[in-house]
């Protein structure tokens, strides 16, 4: 299992604030951005995502763009987005995107779809939100069938034809890398299957363990229908400094402040610090603290749920670059080879 488990890093881009507290511009967020990429190829870290949002907190609304910057700095690390918002895109395009980042990175390129937790791109795109689940289903038709690199025949309701086309570019491999993101409905798990993608868990809240039942629904449902066993990867955010005490109090301002903002837009109450620190505990989902504190965390994770993949969110809000450059830093050098450690071990 741990030869085959894979590390991945994911941003949303966070707009944040320098050391010295003042905001950074979305153009030097997006320089800091491809940084953050390089530097955790540089360590080796398997992995690497990039979100799409389309509003002020965040800088990154074309996550291939930022890819593809970073592709031409790097040289083994995966390239990814975390999540492409299918429901408001057009899967043609987002196809033919990744395809290329794929073709310019030498086969390096994946995507992962999902319906978006943010809804400003329905409105931008002129989608309506009352369409919200019947857009996702219908363009993942699609991109499903544009994955197989033939021609295609399709027809649905939202929009036009396709009569025997072809989609360029092709992927060296034939098969573009393609996750399905999964925030915790059954129905999601389900879909996932159906169309035979790899399911990555988003884990934004509580303990890890109480997906178990989401793997092994994933697990009958890709049984049932005669296809092999597909990998299952954790999304989930958090911070790595040198010691416990320092990553937790780095992270909360920021973490707190972006909680309660999105809160007052989704009705929720603000995060409290007893909160927090139980989500940074053992049960919880902010996996913050040491590397040895969040290699232990991560080990106890991928034991409960086996997975394939773990992606820490190392954005969190306006936590300044600096802070996340050291936490990536330890992440590759540090933790990594400790979960490693402590998963070898346990098998042994």
């Amino acid at each position: 299992m741990t030869d085959q488990l894979a590390f991945g890093l994911d941003t949303f881009g966070d707009v944040t604030v320098g050391l010295d507290g003042e905001t950074l511009t979305q153009p030097q967020v997006l320089r800091n951005v491809v940084a953050q990429g390089v530097l955790a190829d540089r360590v080796g870290v398997d992995a690497f995502g990039i979100g799409e949002h389309h509003r002020i907190d965040f800088a990154v609304s074309a996550p291939e763009v930022v890819l593809g910057a970073i592709a031409g700095a790097t040289e083994r690390i995966t390239l990814g987005s975390a999540v492409t918002v299918l429901s408001s895109d057009d899967p043609v395009r987002v196809f033919q995107r990744f395809a290329t980042l794929d073709g310019l990175s030498g086969g390096r390129a994946e995507v992962t779809l999902g319906r978006g937790s943010f809804t400003e791109s329905f409105p931008l795109f002129g989608y309506q939100l009352s369409e919200y689940e019947d857009l996702f289903e219908e363009k993942l038709e699609l991109f499903a069938a544009l994955r197989s690199e033939t021609a295609i025949t399709w027809e649905g309701r939202k929009r036009a034809a396709l009569v025997d086309r072809e989609v360029y570019p092709k992927t060296a491999s034939g098969a573009l890398k393609t996750w399905i993101g999964v925030g915790g409905s059954p129905e999601s798990v389900v879909r996932a299957a159906h169309y035979g993608f790899p399911m990555m868990l988003a884990i934004i809240g509580g303990s890890s363990a109480r997906f178990r039942p989401f793997v092994d629904l994933y697990g009958r449902e890709l049984d049932q229908m005669g296809k092999d066993r597909l990998p299952v990867g954790v999304h989930s955010p958090g911070h790595i400094a040198d010691t416990d005490e320092q990553a937790r109090e780095e992270l909360w301002p920021h973490h707190q402040a972006m909680t309660t903002r999105i809160g007052r837009e989704r009705g929720w109450a603000p995060m409290t610090r007893d909160h927090y620190e139980n989500e940074a505990g053992p049960d919880g989902a902010i996996y913050a603290g040491s590397p040895e504190t969040v290699a232990r965390k991560i080990a106890a994770t991928v034991n409960a749920l086996g997975i394939a993949r773990f992606d820490l969110k190392f954005s969190n809000g306006t936590l300044p670059h600096e802070k996340m450059m050291r936490s990536i830093e330890l992440y590759g050098t540090e933790v990594i080879p400790r979960v490693r450690e402590l998963l070898a071990a346990e098998s042994s």
